[in-house]
C-alpha cells in the first residue's frame, strides 16, 4: 500500500489506473513530501492530481523518451525532483524547463586526467562529493604542502578561451599590486536580467553615514546572484569594510555589471590560514570560494581586482549553446591570426590545432612564404607538420604524427593519420587525387596516389598508385547482384 495523506492506494486501484495508461506497468511509484503520487516511464515523469488524473510534467532525461527505460528511481528533496538510473543522477529544477541536469559527480574524472596527460609538476585531486567551489579548492590544496610560501592561482576548468596573454597580465598585476588576494573580474555586456554571475561589491564614495571613504573602489566581497535575489527589496543590504558600514539596495546589486570570473590569485600563507574556515551560510548551502574575499578583509589582508582587455576570455561553457558560441569565437580568433599568412576557403568551417597555428606564425616571422591552402571543412589536428605550398582541399582530415613535404596536394574527403608511435610522411611534389586514406605510411617524393587506401605501406619515389584497396575481410555472404 502507498499512503497519500489519509488516502490509501491499493494495488488493485493502481492496476485499474494502468488499464487506461498501460505504459506505467512495472515502473516504481513514490509519494513526495506533499503526499502526491509520482511515477516515471519511457515517455516521461507523471504525478497523480486530486482528480486521479495522471499529469505529465517532463519527458525523459535529456528530452529523450527512452531515458527512463532502464532501472529508475525518483525522489523529491527540497521541492526538487531527482532521478537515478543507469545513465547517472539527474535533477529537474523547474518542470516548466523540461530539462534534466546531470549530477553524476566525477563521472569523467578519468577522461580529464587522460586529456591533461602526464606533465611535470602536475597532480590531480578528486572531489568525490561536490560541496561548492570553496570545497573544491580545499580538496585541491590537499596536494600542496602547508609550508609552501609562493603563489596559488585558481582557474575554472570550463574557461576554454582564456589565453597566455590574459594569464600573463593577471600574474603581473598580482605581483605588482602587493595584494594578498586578487580576483579577475569581467564586465557583463548582455541584458542585465540575464546576468547570473556573482557581483563584485566595491567600496562606495561614501559610507552608510554619508562620510566620504578613502577606500573607494576597494573590493569588499562577492555576492552570488541567487543570494541577491533573496534580499529584501525594501531594505538596504549592509556590509562592512575596515569597520565602516556600506549600504546597497537589491536593485543596485542586480544592476552591477562587474562580475566574478572565478579566476583568483592568492599568497599561500593567508590562504592556508583561512581556507578551512569558510562556512556555508547561503541559499545553496555550499562552501563558496567567494567568501574568502570578506574573510581576507576581516583578517587585515588586502584584496584587489583587475579586468582583462578582452571580455570573451572569461566565458565559461555551462550549456551547449554557450559552448557553440565559444567555438565560433575561437575559430574567428584563429582566422584573424592566419588570414594574411595562409588561404582559408571558409572562415567559419575549418579547424587548425593551436600548436600548428603557433608554428605557422613563427614561420611567417622568419620570412618563410607558406602559400598554404585550407579547404572548407578541413581539420588539421595536433602533431601535424605542414610545409610550403601544401593544398588541402575540402573536408580533408589530418591528425597525428603526420609530416608534409613541399608542393603537396590532397584531394577532397581524404584522411591522413598516424598512431602515436608511428609516422606518416608525405614527400615533396606528391599528389593525392580523390578521397584517399593514408595511415602509418610513407609516400616518397613525386608520387601520385588516386582513390586508394594505404595502411602501413611505403610508396617509393615517383610511383603511381591507383584504386588500391587492402585485402577484404568478409563475414557472412557477399555475392554479385
Amino acid at each position: 500500500k502507498l499512503k497519500q495523506q489519509r488516502t490509501f492506494y491499493t494495488l488493485k486501484n493502481y492496476k485499474l489506473l494502468q488499464s487506461n495508461i498501460p505504459i506505467f506497468y512495472g515502473y516504481p511509484l513514490f509519494v513526495d513530501s506533499n503526499g502526491s503520487l509520482w511515477t516515471a516511464c519511457g515517455t516521461g515523469v507523471y504525478f497523480l492530481d486530486d482528480e486521479n488524473e495522471w499529469i505529465k510534467i517532463s519527458d525523459g532525461i535529456g528530452n529523450n523518451a527512452e531515458g527512463f527505460e532502464e532501472a529508475f528511481y525518483l525522489r523529491e528533496i527540497n521541492n526538487k525532483l531527482y532521478a537515478a538510473c543507469a545513465g547517472g543522477l539527474y535533477i529537474l529544477d523547474d518542470p516548466d524547463d523540461n530539462e534534466w541536469k546531470d549530477l553524476s559527480f566525477g563521472i569523467k574524472a578519468d577522461e580529464v586526467i587522460k586529456s591533461v596527460g602526464k606533465q611535470k609538476n602536475t597532480s590531480f585531486a578528486y572531489q568525490q562529493v561536490q560541496h561548492g567551489t570553496g570545497h573544491a579548492l580545499q580538496v585541491g590544496l590537499e596536494n600542496v604542502p602547508r609550508d609552501y610560501d609562493g603563489t596559488i592561482y585558481v582557474f575554472p576548468g570550463d574557461m576554454g578561451l582564456i589565453d597566455a596573454e590574459t594569464v600573463s597580465f593577471f600574474k603581473q598585476e598580482f605581483e605588482k599590486s602587493g595584494a594578498d588576494m586578487m580576483v579577475l573580474t569581467g564586465i557583463y555586456e548582455g541584458a542585465i536580467e540575464e546576468n547570473y554571475y556573482g557581483r563584485i561589491v566595491r567600496v562606495k564614495d561614501k559610507d552608510a553615514k554619508g562620510v566620504k571613504s578613502k577606500y573607494k573602489g576597494k573590493v569588499i566581497e562577492i555576492i552570488e546572484y541567487k543570494d541577491i535575489l533573496q534580499l529584501d527589496k525594501k531594505k538596504a543590504y549592509v556590509t562592512k569594510y575596515k569597520k565602516k558600514n556600506f549600504k546597497f539596495t537589491q536593485k543596485e546589486l542586480l544592476e552591477n555589471r562587474e562580475f566574478n570570473s572565478g579566476v583568483y590569485a592568492f599568497k599561500a600563507k593567508p590562504l592556508f590560514e583561512l581556507i578551512d574556515k569558510i562556512g556555508s551560510n547561503n541559499v545553496q548551502g555550499e562552501v563558496y570560494l567567494t567568501d574568502l574575499i570578506g574573510m581576507f578583509n576581516e583578517n587585515g589582508y588586502s584584496v584587489e581586482a583587475v579586468t582583462p582587455k578582452n571580455q570573451y576570455v572569461l566565458m565559461g561553457f555551462n550549456n551547449k549553446s554557450v559552448l557553440k558560441e565559444m567555438d565560433a569565437i575561437a575559430q574567428k580568433l584563429i582566422y584573424e591570426k592566419l588570414k594574411d599568412i595562409i588561404l582559408i576557403e571558409d572562415p567559419n568551417d575549418f579547424f587548425i590545432h593551436e600548436e600548428i597555428v603557433d608554428e605557422l606564425l613563427e614561420l611567417d616571422k622568419r620570412g618563410i612564404i607558406l602559400d598554404i591552402e585550407i579547404g572548407k571543412g578541413t581539420y588539421i589536428g595536433e602533431g601535424v607538420s605542414l610545409n610550403s605550398n601544401v593544398r588541402l582541399l575540402r573536408n580533408v582530415r589530418v591528425e597525428g604524427n603526420v609530416s608534409f613535404g613541399e608542393n603537396v596536394q590532397v584531394g577532397s574527403g581524404s584522411k591522413i593519420t598516424s598512431d602515436s608511435n608511428s609516422l606518416t610522411k608525405i614527400g615533396n611534389n606528391v599528389t593525392l587525387k580523390g578521397a584517399c586514406i593514408i595511415q602509418n605510411s610513407v609516400i616518397e617524393e613525386g608520387s601520385f596516389i588516386e582513390h586508394s587506401i594505404l595502411i602501413k605501406k611505403k610508396v617509393e619515389k615517383n610511383s603511381s598508385v591507383k584504386f588500391y584497396l587492402p585485402d577484404a575481410e568478409i563475414k557472412g555472404s557477399l555475392v554479385n547482384l
